[in-house]
Order: structure tokens, then sequence, then C-alpha cells
């Protein structure tokens, strides 16, 4: 039975009022705010090859974890997402752990880079990293962490690579590409990519990120914006919340080459479940894995569904297999602050017991 709203005129013009304060209130906060700075942890070039840095985090207590580990992002979005500011930075979590953390950010392609491949970004830039951390240290193997994306690339890369990687942590991490409601599958599976990357080149970083929005327009393009009204008058709030959009709206493109094949691969292909996946001319087998994994994964994740990432479990040779759920989303399980006091302990006391 349906029931009429009561809504009295009096009231609805009262809160129209006070929400036109709010933002006239808020607006004036808004200006007074000047460049949003993001990253909390202090870092140190110590690489690079062309556009890519690989970066070491000064470490936070005085004799860190003797086996490092190296941060492989996606190539969508900008890597300090894993670092976006104090108490919301899943790498300061890390530090303060006692780990030593490199990370990899892969800059932002342009037009030189159109032709960039898979087998480039795996097998060229990753192993140049892995080899620079093992040189600095004077290890034969380091522990590998890649996140969404990234994740993937790690898998791929210690099939290929496992003499290098005592350990293997993935993060809400795409494994089948064709689980039930997966949302990004669905809109990429019958879609020319061929015709795509011809007509565009690289692809548009923009429209990537548009395309994930509009996986929920509700709440990520009008109802959160209607929302901030309601914490422009906290300036710490308000300013959690501009990090969080500078983040969003900063989006490299990908190089062309290296989308097309894997979108047609992963996504189109679903090759990595099927043990069809190759990386240049390197076919990728996960059976091979044998090196410990733990394998962490976002229950309420609307990019890489729960189901995606658990597939993994059976797929490779290991004897070591660790899963790990958190109750939160995607993004959340890197800048939440429930999620600061989980994942870090949590991947250091499994690195510790493996190393």
């Amino acid at each position: 039975m349906m029931f009429p709203l009561q809504l009295r005129p009096d009231a609805v013009a009262a809160e129209l009022l006070q929400y036109g304060n709010d933002l006239t209130k808020g607006m004036a906060a808004l200006s007074e705010i000047g460049d949003i700075e993001v990253g909390c942890s202090s870092k140190q070039p110590v690489y690079r090859s062309d556009k890519i840095k690989l970066y070491r985090f000064d470490p936070q207590v005085e004799k860190p974890h003797p086996v490092p580990v190296l941060i492989v992002y996606a190539l969508v979005n900008r890597p300090y997402m894993a670092d976006l500011q104090d108490g919301r930075s899943i790498i300061q979590g890390f530090l303060r752990q006692g780990l030593d953390v490199y990370l990899i950010d892969w800059g932002y392609p342009d037009g030189a880079d159109l032709y960039l491949t898979l087998d480039d970004y795996i097998n060229g830039y990753v192993d140049r990293c892995v080899d620079c951390i093992r040189d600095r240290h004077e290890l034969e193997q380091i522990n590998l962490l890649g996140i969404c994306q990234g994740g993937t690339f790690s898998l791929c890369y210690t099939a290929l690579h496992q003499e290098k990687i005592r350990n293997l942590i993935t993060t809400v991490t795409p494994v089948d590409f064709h689980t039930p409601g997966n949302m990004l599958t669905s809109l990429v599976r019958n879609v020319d990519i061929d015709l795509v990357v011809k007509t565009l080149g690289n692809m548009p970083g923009e429209m990537l990120n548009w395309v994930f929005l509009s996986l929920k327009p509700d709440r990520l393009m009008g109802e959160k914006y209607v929302d901030m009204v309601d914490l422009m008058s906290d300036r710490d709030r308000l300013l959690n919340f501009l990090r969080m959009e500078k983040w969003i709206f900063d989006s490299p493109d990908l190089a062309g080459e290296a989308y097309r094949d894997f979108i047609k691969q992963f996504y189109q292909g679903n090759a990595l479940v099927k043990g069809e996946a190759r990386i240049g001319t390197h076919e990728i087998d996960l059976s091979r894995i044998t090196v410990p994994v733990l394998n962490v994964y976002a229950l309420k994740d609307h990019l890489v569904p729960p189901e995606s990432s658990m597939a993994l479990e059976g797929l490779t040779g290991t004897g070591d297999y660790s899963a790990l759920e958190f109750p939160g989303g995607h993004i959340g399980l890197y800048v939440s602050e429930s999620s600061q006091k989980t994942i870090p302990p949590h991947v250091a006391e499994w690195l510790k017991q493996r190393s």
C-alpha cells in the first residue's frame, strides 16, 4: 500500500533555506582552500625508466623488515590512492608495521607510448624494478603486492619470474572476468576494441573514468555532491572529500596497445582463468605459482566483484594459500579508517611469518 508523503510547505521552505545557508557558508570555506595535497608518506625515487618511477618510502622503524615489498598499481588512476592522507593510507600502515615499501608510479603515457604492450609493462618495467630492489638489498627474492589490475599483472609476473618472488599478495584483483554481475565485463564484452584503439590511439583516461562513475551514477555523480553541503563547514571533512575527488579525476591515458591486449585477453576472452593468457610470447599458467599467496578482496566491491577475486583459490600451485575478506568497497580497502586497523597488521604479520 502506498502512503502519501506528508510534506508541510513551511517545513520544506525551512529546509530549503537551511540548505541554502549551508551552501553559502560552504562556498566561502571552499574558496579559502588552496592546492589539495595528497600523499602523506615521504618517499624517494630510486629508479627511472621512460615515464615510470620506482619510489622507496622512507622506513618508519629503525630496522625495517629485511625483505621489501613492491607495490604494483593499476594503469588506471594514480597510485597515491594507497597513500592518500594521514590516517587514510594503507602504505602508512605498512610502514608503521615495519615493512620496507617500494611502489611503481606509471606516470602519464602520451602519444610516444601508444605501442607499449603488456609485455613491455610486465616483462619490462616490472621486471627491471624488481631487479633494482633485489640489487639494492642484495636479495634473490622480494615480496610483491598487486592492486586491482596491478594484481593481475603481479600474477602474470610471478608465473613467469617466480625465482625472484618470495611471497605474493593480491588485493581486489580481477581473476575470473566473467563472474555474474561483473558490470565492467558487460560493458566491454561486445565492443570492437580494435576499432576503439584505431580511432583513439591511447585510451583517454577521462573517458574510462566516466565509465567507472556510470556504474553507480546516482551515488557517484549526484548524491555525493548533495551530501557534500553537509560537510563543507568542517574543514577536515571537506579536505577529505576533495582529496578523494582529486584522485578520482586524476586519470592518466592508457597506452593503446596495452589497453587493447588487456581488454581482449582478460575482459573479453577471460584468458587468465582459462589458462590461455599470453604476455608477449610467454604463456601464463597460474599453476606454476608455488610461492605463498595472500588474496585480499572486498565484499562490497562494484568494480571487481568478490567472486572475481575469490576465483584465484585453486588456480595456483601453491600449498600456502590464504584469503582475507574486507567488509567494504574497492577504494575503502585502502582509505577507510576501518581498513587501516585490519589490513596492514594482517599483511605484515602474514609476510613476517613467511620470511
